[in-house]
């Protein structure tokens, strides 16, 4: 894999980030992680590592069907086994019944009447071993009426409520200029996106422990505490001060990282035991219980000009959420105001609906409802440069969106969008070379070495992704974060509840403390439920919100600490400068130390960081639903055996807007994880679930991409136009790239079969062409 920018640099076809800053430690250097020695030593306390005296270990009794009726549970069975010290079902939940992420609580912890998604948590137990806790909870005696599921989501609409809440979850149409706009060219498309699963490699696992007081303590690989915290609290009928819940370290996340099937358990287990309790998930419980990516099926039509200017677009999007809502709302609200992609759409009429069915939940996935427009909107774009016989790149930018300009939602784009620069930046980008016919390339090849494939098979094919992502939540959803700086015997402490997930919260907020107060060492605590909320770790928001919070608090300490001297010399603080760990005045009058202006004090300060207000879409689809916007555009380059339809993705070049880099080192990993990411979408990862049933449940069975089938990866551009009103102006980029990549293979792949490819993951038989 090549993505250096300095290679690229050397090559004269990027633009790299600008050098770091003088100081090392600041804003723009490559700083490592804290625990990056940790975690390659393998001393990284993973909540799967988690001990206390007394332990007793958690299993959880599971559904093995998709919808039934469950006629009886005895767990006289699993009471009476040596070692099991509680078992708990639905009738042992003392508080609220029913939890959930999102804007609704609609799942219940344990099924009661009717079980409507395979692998819904049934019972817990507790034992002294945890093969007695399995089998305990193997004999648990369920009696079930098996009913038929419903898992086509276009059955929804007519089928039999699933849930008292009925199977709608949300619709949303969108209405946008004239209904009867029509376009010299029509072009339409069908378009399947497949269940993708987050596919955590750490173990999900955590302990729960109970407390003096009645309540208890959950150790867990949390990426919302306060969120689990408050679920937690109204299950169990106690206040939320008696709830706390301490995040371990968490292996990494693109998604609501743990199941809340098994973190409510824990807590009722040890309540019930006055013991502390574990559980780590197999693999096989770990595709069962969390969220998935939702499956979509998008309808579309796009009417243009002769000059393939989009007049008009007409969609219909339908997101399967499962058995529950989670986050569906917001992944609904994601798909159809960007279902339009970022071009100029002056008419558009989207009809949006998110249902349930007896499917596996869906929920928060990196780059959620996004990615699947993305996919669609594409190909119709590639459908009108064909029908057109223009060249695609070409018919993307004379339709490419620009600050100003105003989305099917009736938002304005007020921060930065460079679409157009970044398109031109991957479509001029040099080509890789064709791979030659000799022996030693053979292995460049579709399949590989000694592979079925034929060299006179393959056809080489370039195509492009243009994603766009909202930053932090939308549609009115309160976006704070809260931070606390001290400094004290010359170290700094950052408190805050920013759960490190990977995007590097914990890197960046020493960055910003080194940089304002010229501290050397600064410590990040660990995060739990005592500290002030500072949100969920998606969408970039630590980065913004609550690297936004230590900004402020950094800068308070910092006037506390100039403060003296500038009073002392008759200026302001203004006139002081800190570098380097000296403190300077603009005259040269002042040179001292921060080390020595330290010395014996103890400063330190709380602040905030919220946002702008949205608001939430109308009736009509319309509203000013997002804080901000942030747009990648990625080339593809396939390989493909048009005999046998294996696909080898070559190169993908990358351009992305990030407003500011503040750590090039990070940056670069974090773009190219997520368009790794992407390429499993596009060609492997495909979670099947027939009659509702998840199908291998391993990963064995999903084929996530490993280093191997990652393509060359090149960062071709990244494009810094702050925006405004983001601290640093900085912008989120993780969840771009997810959403543009697949666009693009597929589109790569059209261009070398000629096929529509309207699936992702892209099956084998879609890049077969017959008749050669």
């Amino acid at each position: 894999m090549s993505n250096d920018t300095a290679t690229a640099e050397a090559e004269g076809t990027t633009e790299a980030a600008p050098a770091p800053e003088p100081n090392p430690h600041g804003i723009g250097a490559s700083l490592p992680p804290a625990d990056a020695r940790a975690k390659t030593e393998g001393t990284f306390p993973y909540a799967a590592d988690l001990w206390a005296e007394g332990l007793l270990w958690a299993a959880v009794l599971r559904s093995p069907h998709a919808h039934a009726r469950i006629v009886s549970i005895d767990t006289t069975h699993a009471r009476e086994m040596p070692g099991v010290r509680a078992v708990v079902t639905h009738e042992d939940v003392p508080g609220a019944p029913l939890h959930g992420r999102g804007s609704r609580a609609d799942r219940p912890v344990f099924a009661a009447e009717v079980v409507r998604h395979h692998g819904e948590p049934i019972a817990a137990v507790a034992a002294d071993h945890p093969d007695t806790a399995r089998m305990a909870a193997a004999a648990v005696i369920v009696e079930y009426e098996v009913l038929d599921p419903v898992t086509d989501p276009e059955q929804a609409f007519e089928a039999e409520p699933l849930h008292p809440d009925g199977n709608l979850i949300r619709h949303i149409p969108l209405r946008h200029g004239d209904p009867e706009a029509a376009g010299e060219v029509v072009v339409e498309g069908l378009y399947r996106i497949g269940r993708q699963d987050p596919a955590p490699i750490g173990a999900e696992a955590g302990l729960a422990v109970p407390r003096p007081d009645g309540g208890v303590e959950l150790y867990l690989a949390s990426t919302d505490p306060h969120g689990d915290r408050d679920a937690a609290a109204a299950c169990y009928g106690l206040p939320p001060e008696q709830v706390k819940i301490v995040v371990t370290g968490v292996p990494g996340a693109t998604a609501d990282r743990e199941d809340q099937g098994f973190q409510l358990p824990l807590g009722l287990l040890a309540l019930r035991t006055g013991c502390p309790v574990k559980l780590t998930a197999t693999r096989e419980e770990s595709f069962l219980g969390h969220v998935h990516r939702h499956p979509t099926l998008l309808r579309y039509r796009h009417h243009a000009d002769a000059e393939g200017r989009v007049v008009k677009v007409e969609a219909q999007i339908l997101l399967d959420a499962g058995a529950y809502a989670d986050t569906s709302s917001d992944a609904l609200a994601a798909a159809v105001a960007f279902a339009c992609g970022p071009y100029v759409v002056p008419n558009a009429f989207i009809e949006g609906w998110a249902v349930r069915t007896n499917n596996p939940p869906s929920g928060h996935v990196r780059g959620e409802g996004a990615m699947q427009v993305c996919a669609a909107y594409e190909a119709q774009m590639d459908k009108v440069a064909k029908k057109l016989g223009l060249d695609p790149a070409e018919v993307r930018l004379r339709n490419v969106l620009a600050t100003g300009d105003v989305l099917p939602t009736g938002q304005t784009v007020t921060c930065p969008a460079p679409v157009a620069e970044l398109l031109q930046a991957v479509r001029d980008f040099p080509l890789p070379a064709l791979p030659k016919d000799t022996p030693e390339d053979e292995w460049l090849l579709p399949g590989g070495p000694e592979g079925a494939g034929e060299p006179g098979a393959v056809r080489r094919g370039v195509g492009y992704g243009i994603g766009m992502v909202h930053m932090l939540g939308a549609e009115g959803a309160d976006e704070v974060s809260t931070a606390t700086v001290k400094v004290q015997d010359g170290v700094a402490t950052v408190l805050c509840a920013a759960v490190e997930t990977g995007q590097g919260f914990t890197t960046l907020a020493r960055q910003i403390v080194q940089e304002t107060l010229g501290v050397d060492e600064v410590r990040v605590a660990p995060v739990d439920t005592d500290q002030p909320p500072a949100g969920a770790g998606c969408r970039g928001r630590h980065t913004w919100v609550s690297g936004g919070a230590v900004e402020r608090a950094a800068k308070m300490v910092r006037t506390q600490l100039l403060q003296p001297l500038a009073h002392q010399f008759g200026m302001s603080t203004e006139l002081l400068q800190i570098a380097d760990g000296k403190i300077t005045s603009y005259d040269g009058v002042l040179s001292t130390t921060v080390a020595e202006t330290l010395e014996g004090k103890e400063l330190w300060a709380t602040a905030q960081c919220r946002p702008h207000p949205t608001e939430p879409l109308d009736e009509t689809g319309q509203g000013d639903a997002f804080v901000g916007m942030a747009f990648c555009a990625i080339r593809a380059v396939v390989d493909v055996d048009i005999e046998i339809g294996s696909v080898r993705v070559v190169e993908l070049a990358v351009a992305q807007d990030v407003g500011r880099v503040l750590n090039p080192a990070q940056l670069s990993a974090r773009i190219e994880a997520g368009v790794t990411q992407g390429v499993g979408i596009a060609l492997t990862e495909n979670l099947r679930t027939p009659r509702g049933l998840i199908r291998h449940p391993d990963l064995t069975g999903y084929a996530l991409p490993t280093a191997l089938d990652a393509p060359d990866i090149r960062i071709v551009k990244l494009v810094e136009e702050r925006d405004v009103v983001a601290p640093f102006g900085a912008k989120a980029v993780s969840a771009v790239p997810v959403v543009a990549s697949p666009a693009a293979v597929a589109s790569a792949v059209r261009a070398a079969t000629g096929r529509p490819v309207n699936r992702l993951p892209i099956r084998p038989q879609a890049a077969v062409v017959t008749g050669n």
